[in-house]
């Protein structure tokens, strides 16, 4: 799972032009420092109350959720977190960011940043249960050409179940994520541009100057908002494809080959994922008939939200109480809509059930001077939008179903495991790439890293090329519970094509959620906690190193906090 966060107006937002704030005059030296909040009005509150009270704390609104109630407010005001308490008309308020720019080194950061990435991408992804002989499987003559590659379809029967069930393009899957590159050739054919949008604006840096998205005008495209069938981070289009490539005789096949892809882009190009575009992503997914939705990211810059820690701020407070809320909201909205949520449950490799140690938050300075440091998070803190109600959590298993060492785990925050890659799932516990997942990737982002060479043909091992002709496409390996999360988002797509029913308001299809996620939950391969079930990962790393880490496996074999109700099945999901 990446820590991920673009805006078109739609429906769900509504749009105020900036107003002087209502303060005295600034001081000679310049007008005062803009900053951005988060304000969640009260439910039930009128919208024009809410909004009368954020102008008198001298706040002007940016863009507001109507569905939910959040808006994002900016003011000069340094106190109109206080200026709004007290309000009937408001829940909470918290700082957002402070609207600066980036430093001049910016696109030299933002290509360093982008070189560990590539680095930690090279090392297995490294930033994402016994290990046994790899699986070898015989090729089906109408398989994808590189059906050989995807050990993951065949560990959850995908490709068996596409015999009966490929997916209906009148299910919508939503990609909450970086993007999805719709003119991928592996994607296209599934792709609906006119249905999605991007809900985030490229942000150059954050409260204490740190690049986050780099300056707008060094964006290949030169704009701030970039279109909504563009993945400038490769993750997205990666997440896509793993749901729904096309059986179109290139690549790769998706879970569910058949249904439609739309972008609901609620990430930014670095990798972040902010509330209000998140929010508004969700409640747009509800408005137009979005049947699931995958969420591989947890919502910065917090990776637990705690109500009251002592360790952090009561502004800090105030924010994690504020995310929570909104989130929730968001999600009941699109719940009661029709949505089946799916989300990654976490590459930190703990229990989340547990009282834990949190040492990257807050990730992102949402004030000068803020920094993450270590604090130590009770199991009642939650991350979202991983831990919200009505969300499936999805763990990552490697080839052998062991869960990967890199996932998190926890009874009773795990629904279910599907596979997401272990490079060290291997005999003798050394480094496979292979072991990863193979999914799409952009072109434009393997030829601005160097991946392939004038030729076309890939210089690195992560990335593959296949052609149809003319036509090529590249796929990398990726591992982490945010490849785990698509590929039961996939067959939860298959679930609502078999037993879906006509949906007149949207002219789709349509299934309770809840009845998804039963399906989904009782068709999936009872999978028991190791025995012993405390479990030893042992890793032996490229530079020579052995690392070890024991994860413990409490609960049952029908439900247990490294494979929840078991690994997904997409044959017995489709009632075979």
């Amino acid at each position: 799972m990446k820590r991920l966060t673009v805006v078109v107006a739609t429906a769900a937002m509504v749009a105020a032009p900036l107003a002087t704030p209502a303060q005295a005059e600034p001081p000679a030296a310049g007008p005062a420092a803009q900053t951005e909040y988060v304000v969640l009005y009260r439910e039930g509150a009128a919208a024009a109350d809410a909004q009368k009270a954020i102008e008198a704390a001298g706040g002007s609104v940016i863009k507001v959720n109507t569905q939910i109630g959040l808006a994002t407010v900016s003011t000069a005001n340094p106190d109109f977190a206080g200026a709004l308490q007290g309000s009937a008309a408001v829940e909470g308020v918290a700082r957002n960011q402070t609207i600066g720019s980036a430093p001049d080194d910016a696109k030299a950061s933002a290509a360093a940043k982008k070189a560990v990435e590539r680095a930690a991408k090279t090392d297995a992804v490294e930033k994402e249960g016994r290990g046994g002989k790899p699986f070898k499987w015989g090729r089906n003559v109408k398989d994808e050409p590189l059906a050989d590659l995807q050990w993951d379809m065949k560990q959850i029967h995908a490709d068996q179940a596409h015999r009966f069930e490929q997916g209906d393009k009148r299910v919508l899957v939503g990609i909450l994520d970086t993007g999805v590159d719709g003119s991928h050739p592996d994607i296209a054919p599934n792709f609906d541009r006119r249905l999605s949008r991007n809900f985030t604006v490229d942000l150059p840096a954050d409260a204490n100057g740190a690049v986050i998205d780099g300056k707008c005008e060094e964006d290949p495209d030169g704009s701030c908002t970039d279109p909504n069938d563009v993945d400038e981070d490769g993750h997205g289009t990666h997440v896509a494809s793993s749901i729904a490539a096309p059986i179109n005789k290139l690549g790769i096949s998706g879970v569910a080959p058949k249904v439609t892809i739309v972008n609901l882009r609620a990430g930014q190009d670095s990798g972040y994922f902010f509330l209000q575009p998140t929010v508004d992503a969700l409640t747009y997914a509800g408005d137009i008939g979005v049947d699931v939705v995958n969420m591989s990211y947890y919502i910065d810059p917090w990776l637990f939200n705690c109500a009251d820690n002592p360790a952090d701020s009561p502004e800090e407070q105030a924010q994690q109480r504020l995310y929570v809320a909104a989130t929730q909201r968001a999600i009941d909205y699109a719940h009661a809509r029709g949505v089946t949520l799916v989300s990654a449950a976490g590459n930190e490799a703990i229990d989340y059930t547990k009282t834990n140690v949190d040492g990257s938050s807050p990730d992102y300075a949402t004030f000068p001077g803020q920094a993450s440091r270590s604090r130590t998070v009770p199991a009642a803190c939650v991350s979202l939008p991983s831990e919200a109600e009505h969300v499936i959590s999805v763990s990552a298993t490697g080839v052998s179903k062991r869960k990967a060492y890199y996932s998190s785990y926890g009874n009773g925050y795990v629904d279910v495991a599907s596979p997401g890659g272990d490079v060290y799932d291997t005999t003798g516990n050394t480094r496979d790439i292979t072991k990863a997942t193979l999914s799409a990737y952009p072109k434009a982002l393997a030829v601005a890293n160097g991946e392939i060479d004038e030729n076309g043909d890939p210089t690195v091992p992560y990335v593959v090329k296949d052609c149809k002709g003319s036509v090529c496409a590249y796929y990398q390996y990726l591992q982490g519970t945010s490849m785990a999360s698509p590929r039961a988002a996939g067959v939860a797509a298959l679930i609502v094509s078999r037993y879906g029913k006509h949906d007149r308001a949207h002219d789709g299809l349509t299934m309770d959620p809840d009845k998804v996620e039963a399906i989904l939950k009782g068709t999936a391969t009872r999978t028991a906690c190791p025995n012993p079930p405390a479990y030893t990962y042992t890793r032996h790393l490229p530079d020579g190193t052995t690392a070890t880490a024991t994860h413990t496996c409490e609960g049952t074999a029908d439900d247990n906090g490294f494979y929840g109700r078991g690994i997904v099945d997409a044959l017995r999901a489709v009632g075979h």
